[in-house]
């Protein structure tokens, strides 16, 4: 999804797919053994250690693996990171990134790639248990979800079979000796590495690897898909000031440019944007689609989704895409002009709903009949913009999600409000990572 907001810790440009943990204790905690039951949501593996749980960091569920705890303090639950694998799953496999391997000390081995000792069959099979796990405790709902790779021919040079080769923006940080590297997983210590595995080629090819960059906090390398590489030097004082243009870049999908601030956010996995175009304009049900209605493209970005949909539909069709940042906005207006009825909007997208609600009957604003794509930040909708929006009516509601739970508890929301999930696709857009995207359609039950 073309946003300009930093929503996802594995979506924007930072190479560290996990938020960090509270502090490793100074002096180790005990090593204990452990059977790994499942996997839970964000990552880590389950297993039980006197009647406590222990999530483990490392782990695949079936094996038993010694894991050192290194967060003891809290009653329900410890956290432990695996240090020997004592019987292997037969879907272990090495790690994608030598410097991620559980081989190395934990407080050495680089974040971002948590799955990348998990064979991509069982990595998918994972994430789709997670999901439907979700979806039956949260949203009151029973599916399998298959968990779908990229398609090779819209991800060019990506490895699919061993997923790598795929992010496109990728953030490495400054020590304050100047080492440059990836943080370490669930902290904030840079970790140098000869490799960035998960990158496409030729961002590998322009980082600062091995190189002492003293007096600079960051390194962001973007690869737009038109264009060239970049490598951008951040400093402590690296300050935009509101009189000097954000820099753009093109990301093309299919036949179509889109303009993106270059810090923005944008798809990292290079077949992300291309894959969440055809799985919205399949979830979308022509039968329930009204060209002529007031049609949404809420938390919409640069306009991504809402060309998805005209794409889809035709040049005639109306559709305004909300989006609280003005620069996104901005660049969604110009995106979108192919569109005759297309429109770009900046709010908050609670406060615009509220405005849509307050608008007289007669005033042309209504939901009903309309469709909605709806992308919100990792959070989810929540409650707010579900409430919100079901109250406005529109006559189906296609959901493009980052987190499984917080889907799970939106789509909760909406069947309280006599919507129900009819379809759900989920892909795998971060390979070697436990995220996953999902697309639902939730549709008013007349």
């Amino acid at each position: 999804m073309a946003q300009s907001r930093r929503r996802r810790p594995a979506s924007r440009p930072a190479s560290g797919g996990r938020r960090p943990a509270p502090p490793r204790p100074a002096e180790p905690g005990p090593v204990l053994e452990l059977d790994v039951e499942r996997i839970a949501h964000g990552g880590v593996a389950v297993a039980h250690h006197e009647g406590r749980v222990v999530f483990v960091a490392d782990a695949i569920p079936g094996e038993r693996v010694a894991a050192q705890v290194v967060d003891a303090g809290r009653e329900r639950f410890w956290r432990a990171e695996t240090v020997e694998v004592l019987r292997a799953s037969p879907d272990r496999r090495e790690h994608v990134w030598p410097e991620a391997s559980v081989d190395r000390a934990p407080e050495h081995r680089v974040g971002g790639a948590e799955f990348g000792h998990i064979a991509m069959p069982r990595q998918r099979a994972l994430k789709g248990e997670v999901l439907h796990d979700a979806l039956a405790r949260m949203g009151g709902v029973e599916v399998e979800v298959v968990v779908e790779p990229v398609d090779p021919a819209v991800a060019p040079g990506v490895d699919v079979e061993a997923g790598t080769r795929w992010r496109t923006r990728v953030r490495l940080h400054v020590a304050a000796d100047g080492t440059v590297g990836p943080y370490a997983a669930r902290s904030h210590t840079v970790v140098p590495v000869t490799s960035l595995p998960l990158a496409v080629a030729e961002l590998e090819a322009i980082a600062p690897l091995g190189r002492t960059l003293e007096g600079a906090v960051a390194v962001d390398l973007i690869a737009p898909s038109d264009g060239d590489p970049q490598a951008v030097v951040r400093s402590p004082d690296d300050r935009r000031t509101a009189r000097t243009a954000a820099p753009t870049v093109v990301e093309r999908v299919g036949n179509r440019r889109f303009t993106v601030d270059r810090d923005g956010f944008w798809q990292v996995h290079r077949g992300a944007a291309a894959t969440l175009t055809a799985a919205v304009q399949d979830l979308v049900d022509p039968d329930r689609f009204d060209p002529a209605a007031e049609n949404h493209d809420l938390y919409g970005g640069v306009g991504l989704l809402a060309a998805a949909v005209g794409d889809r539909f035709g040049p005639s069709v109306r559709v305004t895409t909300v989006e609280a940042d003005a620069r996104a906005t901005e660049h969604a207006g110009a995106n979108l002009a192919d569109w005759i009825g297309a429109r770009a909007v900046t709010a908050r997208v609670d406060r615009y709903l509220d405005e849509l609600a307050a608008a007289p009957d007669d005033a042309g604003r209504g939901l009903r009949g309309a469709t909605v794509v709806l992308d919100p930040p990792r959070s989810g909708a929540g409650r707010a913009v579900v409430d919100r929006l079901a109250a406005l009516h529109p006559a189906q509601v296609v959901y493009v999600a980052c987190d499984p739970v917080a889907l799970a508890r939106d789509v909760g929301l909406f069947r309280a409000h006599g919507y129900e999930l009819e379809a759900v696709r989920a892909f795998d857009l971060f390979p070697n990572t436990h995220h996953v995207e999902a697309v639902a359609r939730l549709a008013a039950i007349v």
